[in-house]
């Protein structure tokens, strides 16, 4: 019973930030407490109104519904959709001529054609923005010009997804205090007493968001891909949200539908990064508000961060918990040592689960992992060079799928990774 628990679900959330990488270990999500879930009244909550109508009547648009004028209102949308194999670049990174002309290199001589690049990292949007919400609290800073990098991306047939970091949102938190997640004592809380974060039940903060995401929109970006749509991974009995509040996958789900049938209406694509292991887990196991079966009801694709090294393995240092992690049924003692087979098999569960829910909405485009994670114990990581991005590829492929996003964090990509 012991084995059971323990194999069931280990999973660590990491930040990596100026180089520091800080993780936290624990059964499940980290800090989550699923047991005695506390929250206390909060006074100045903005009351939410989540209305979620059945998927078959509002999920999936009529071919027959029309504008006034007899024009499809999601005509954009109608069109042929780009498969698409893309990498992760930072702000920063489209900052640099010479990264950007190398990125625009590889989209010519192997299959990459697309890259998910920072609108709203860190609390703040990476270019000059527009927007007086954003102004009003100096929630933006200049690491690329968006209307030459978008040019010159598009200029050379490359797709630009742009990834609006959502909830997880510092600089808004202490700017407006009465947005952030709350200790039970009323203090503003912080993950690892470093980070705070706005509070998802908020439609002040969902409103921020997707007027950032608009404003994203109309300066050129294709699609927006939506990160950190969850709540934190904390136990309940150290934060409050409100008093009489719905499920937490009732928020995220509720927020993703009002941004999509915003972004959709001006011809865009919307996308959601979740957890790998949300694709293993039932329900709401993790107590994030991310439900398989339900997050991509609405959206038109979700992108679970399949890293292997994210995985329990069987040590007893770093991610280890002595016995491995089962994805799929099948137990992964280093998984980081296995990218081909978490990947495949994530995919497999992700795939049986959602094939049995009606009128699911969104396809899978996964993220896998492009950096190696030389903080697991040795014996229990390799590098990952072109060899373990090639395997992880193929196994997307295996396992029926057609995208993927390639994510490192430091964006130290080449070419080799990407020929087939």
């Amino acid at each position: 019973m012991q084995n059971r628990r323990i194999l069931r679900i280990l999973f660590a959330s990491f930040i990596i930030t100026s180089g520091i990488i800080i993780i936290n270990i624990s059964s499940g999500i980290p800090g989550a407490d699923k047991e005695n879930d506390y929250i206390s009244p909060s006074p100045d909550i903005e009351k939410l109104d989540i209305s979620l109508k059945d998927s078959e009547d509002n999920n999936v648009k009529n071919e027959d519904e029309t504008k006034e004028d007899g024009e499809s209102e999601n005509d954009n949308l109608k069109k042929e959709r780009v498969k698409v194999k893309a990498v992760y670049i930072t702000g920063a990174s489209a900052g640099n001529d010479a990264f950007l002309d190398k990125i625009i290199n590889f989209t010519k001589n192997t299959e990459l054609n697309a890259v998910v690049l920072d609108v709203k990292e860190d609390g703040k949007v990476n270019y000059k923005s527009d927007l007086k919400s954003v102004r009003d609290i100096n929630a933006y800073t200049e690491l690329y010009d968006v209307d030459k990098v978008i040019k010159k991306l598009k200029d050379n047939g490359v797709y630009v997804i742009g990834r609006v970091v959502c909830f997880r949102d510092d600089h808004l938190a202490m700017k407006r205090a009465d947005l952030a997640v709350k200790k039970t004592d009323g203090s503003i809380w912080k993950e690892n007493n470093a980070i705070a974060w706005t509070n998802p039940y908020n439609q002040e903060v969902w409103d921020y968001n997707i007027e950032i995401a608009k404003e994203a929109v109309d300066k050129g970006f294709d699609e927006i891909q939506f990160d950190y749509v969850r709540f934190p991974a904390v136990s309940s009995k150290q934060v409050y949200y409100g008093e009489n509040l719905p499920e937490k996958a009732d928020a995220i789900c509720g927020f993703l539908k009002k941004a999509a049938e915003e972004l959709n209406k001006k011809g865009v694509l919307v996308s959601a990064d979740i957890f790998a292991i949300v694709c293993e887990t039932p329900g709401d196991t993790e107590g994030i508000g991310q439900v398989l079966e339900r997050v991509g009801m609405d959206i038109d694709y979700i992108s679970p961060m399949i890293y292997p090294s994210h995985y329990a393995n069987s040590s007893r240092g770093m991610m280890g918990n002595g016995v491995g992690q089962s994805i799929n049924g099948v137990v992964f003692t280093a998984p980081d040592l296995k990218p081909y087979e978490v990947v495949y098999n994530v995919l497999e569960k992700t795939k049986d689960r959602i094939s049995k829910v009606e009128n699911y909405k969104a396809d899978v485009r996964p993220y896998i992992q492009g950096f190696t994670a030389s903080y697991l114990p040795k014996g229990y990581y390799q590098v990952y060079g072109p060899e373990q991005i090639k395997q992880q590829i193929k196994a997307v492929y295996d396992a029926g799928f057609e995208e993927w996003i390639v994510w490192d964090a430091g964006n130290n990509y080449v070419e080799e990774a990407f020929t087939r």
